[in-house]
């Protein structure tokens, strides 16, 4: 059995679980979710509690069993809180505006880079060089936020690019010069 995979998903007011074989449905105020499962894991409701299980004795389900319930638990704080994150974007003249379900960003390349924001996905544009990446799937907003990030990685030698907030470049030292 998983350490993680023991522990209990309380489940907060306001957010209705559907518990059937293989899947598991949430909803809450901010939307609704809906989880596939392992196989031979199974969740159990009880009250305003939630419990993962294994179907059967097997060493090799103890993996899985960690992974549904931070799967599950995940969701159930996605539909109540949702997830965020946050980048910047560090270079003279690198921008980006929101127009429409598009970011339009301007990275020093020789065109604009059009990104298309995916459906349940809100970006946010502030000072036109900080961006907002918020969603109730954890696993979408981080992709969309690496995505954005791809589009010109942090350069190590002269520190610009886009980069999450907080995130520590390790700045390299050039070419020394002709002596």
């Amino acid at each position: 059995m998983s350490r993680i995979g023991k522990k209990i998903i309380p489940i907060p007011k306001g957010v209705k679980i559907d518990v059937q074989p293989g899947v598991v449905e949430v909803q809450g105020p901010k939307g609704k979710l809906r989880q596939a499962l392992p196989e031979g894991i199974d969740f159990q409701l009880d009250g305003d509690q939630l419990h993962a299980r294994t179907m059967r004795e097997d060493p090799d389900l103890g993996k899985f069993h960690g992974l549904a319930r931070s799967l599950v638990a995940n969701a159930v704080r996605g539909v109540t809180e949702g997830f965020k994150k946050e980048l910047d974007i560090v270079g003279v003249g690198y921008r980006a505006e929101l127009k429409g379900k598009q970011v339009h960003f301007a990275l020093g390349y020789s065109h604009p880079v059009v990104f298309d924001v995916p459906q349940g996905i809100d970006v946010a544009v502030e000072k036109q060089t900080h961006i907002t990446v918020t969603g109730i799937d954890r696993q979408a907003v981080g992709q969309v936020a690496a995505n954005i990030r791809r589009l010109r990685k942090p350069d190590p030698y002269k520190q610009k690019g886009v980069r999450y907030t907080g995130e520590v470049l390790k700045k390299k030292a050039g070419k020394t010069g002709a002596k």
